[in-house]
């Protein structure tokens, strides 16, 4: 069975940082590109950042280049995005996902549960 647990949310305030945690199990960890995602309230879901299977390039949208960094440790297949100086703006659920490719990653793929984060102006 394939899990995707998210953690480390919480409430910061602006300009603090956060590692948000992302355990997966079920199945081959480096084979998969890992994507964060975030869906704040009324809005759409967006993917903020995203690793290639192996050693990939990554993707990070434009809002948060310079101030998230993902990274995983496939020894402990956990992925990781590490997130400063952190904005009111940046508040919102942030998911975990899986899928083969980056660009394909949809509804369809595997999904962690979903951590708040909320920064306070």
């Amino acid at each position: 069975e394939v899990q995707l647990v998210e953690s480390g949310g919480g409430l910061v305030q602006a300009g603090e940082s956060l590692t948000l945690s992302c355990a997966a199990s079920g199945f081959t960890f480096d084979d998969y590109a890992l994507g964060w995602f975030r869906q704040a309230p009324g809005k759409e879901r967006e993917k903020v950042s995203c690793l290639s299977g192996g050693n990939g390039p990554a993707f990070y949208e434009d809002s948060v280049k310079g101030r998230f960094g993902m990274f995983k440790d496939n020894r402990k297949n956990t992925v990781f995005l590490q997130m400063n100086t952190l904005k009111p703006e940046d508040t919102a659920v942030y998911y975990c996902a899986a899928d083969h490719f980056c660009e394909s990653m949809s509804d369809d793929a595997y999904w962690g549960q979903g951590t708040q984060v909320t920064v306070s102006s």
